[in-house]
């Protein structure tokens, strides 16, 4: 099939075109900044340019739509012009260009913090920051589509790691490298689920060749407690560094400060979630797709570390992408060192 990936420029994207490529399928990458990846061609184009991305769509059987402004971007002008108003154009275009189907890749962060779990593809989104509202709004858009015959699937996937997987995970990654000890809330005994990013291209490429509309939930299938995932990647650094429990109570309102204060790099999303339960229900997508994941929480984020160090000094914080890039560490620099010096 020909396949159109949007944001194949970015770190998910970028292992989504290469999945495709894997597959023998033709791949176009639509972003606005240019990678080269083996057997993918290069479009230049804004999302918000209907025109343009319809142009780029002619022919296609497949869209996968990615481009998104990450929550580290911390800036609702662009959630709103990119993530809702792109995501417009996208299905727009898709639609007069004759797409046969769509995979829009949305967030668990519609979810907010969720009143039970595991959360499944029934349970009420209720978003609590703007970067959760705008990702929803996508869906509804999607879902207005539908209606008008557009065929579109949503998925949505948990808190993404794998090889190459910077962004926020730069900094524990750069703290346990150098032995100092991460931090968990409350004993850190909150049940968190990641999914790797080549799971999540299974899931992806799965549900483009699925005929008509469906939402599925993707997540790891084994996982615990954040301090539980903390540890693995602890005792498979072997570099001193531990796990060390503080009240969320006096920490996330210390996190909203710093971060809105831009001292440091958290978004709302972080001191909103670092605390809470959110795990998937995957069975609906291992049932209508086929599709089962590979990689455990511990497994992803100790080859995410071990990419890290093999890769520290290329590392820097201009990329392609948010999650592609290293993220200034403002205050939690101040903090690094206070930990490491009373390790």
């Amino acid at each position: 099939m020909r396949a159109v990936v949007t944001g194949g420029s970015g770190y998910f994207g970028n292992v989504l075109c290469a999945a495709l490529v894997a597959g023998g399928h033709e791949v176009v990458n639509l972003d606005i900044s240019p990678v080269e990846l083996p057997g993918v061609h290069f479009e230049g184009c804004d999302i918000r340019d209907r025109i343009g991305v319809r142009d780029v769509f002619e022919g296609a059987d497949v869209v996968f739509h990615n481009v998104a402004q990450v929550p580290l971007a911390r800036d609702p002008d662009l959630f709103d012009s990119v993530n809702r108003e792109g995501t417009a154009a996208m299905l727009w275009a898709a639609e007069h260009a004759g797409v046969g189907k769509v995979v829009y890749t949305s967030s668990s962060a519609v979810f907010g913090v969720p009143e039970s779990n595991p959360v499944t593809e029934q349970t009420p989104p209720r978003p609590l920051e703007p970067y959760g509202r705008a990702k929803l709004d996508g869906e509804l858009l999607c879902g207005a589509a539908v209606t008008r015959g557009l065929d579109v699937t949503i998925i949505r996937p948990r808190t993404i790691v794998g090889h190459g997987r910077l962004g926020i995970f730069a900094i524990l990654f750069d703290w346990v490298a150098d032995g100092v000890d991460v931090l968990v809330f409350d004993g850190g005994h909150n049940r968190y689920q990641f999914v790797h990013a080549a799971d999540l291209a299974d899931a992806c490429v799965r549900a483009g060749q699925r005929p008509g509309p469906a939402t599925y939930n993707i997540g790891a299938q084994e996982f615990g407690t954040m301090r539980e995932t903390l540890q693995a990647l602890c005792d498979h650094a072997g570099t001193g560094a531990g796990v060390r429990s503080v009240s969320s109570r006096l920490a996330a309102p210390a996190m909203k400060v710093v971060s809105r204060s831009g001292l440091a790099p958290f978004a709302d999303y972080h001191w909103l979630m670092y605390a809470k339960e959110l795990w998937f229900d995957t069975s609906a997508a291992e049932r209508d797709l086929g599709w089962h994941s590979r990689f455990s929480n511990a497994d992803m984020i100790c080859e995410a570390y071990d990419w890290f160090v093999a890769h520290r000094d290329e590392v820097g914080l201009q990329g392609p992408s948010h999650h592609r890039s290293g993220v200034k560490q403002g205050v939690l620099g101040v903090l690094k060192r206070g930990l490491g010096a009373r390790s």
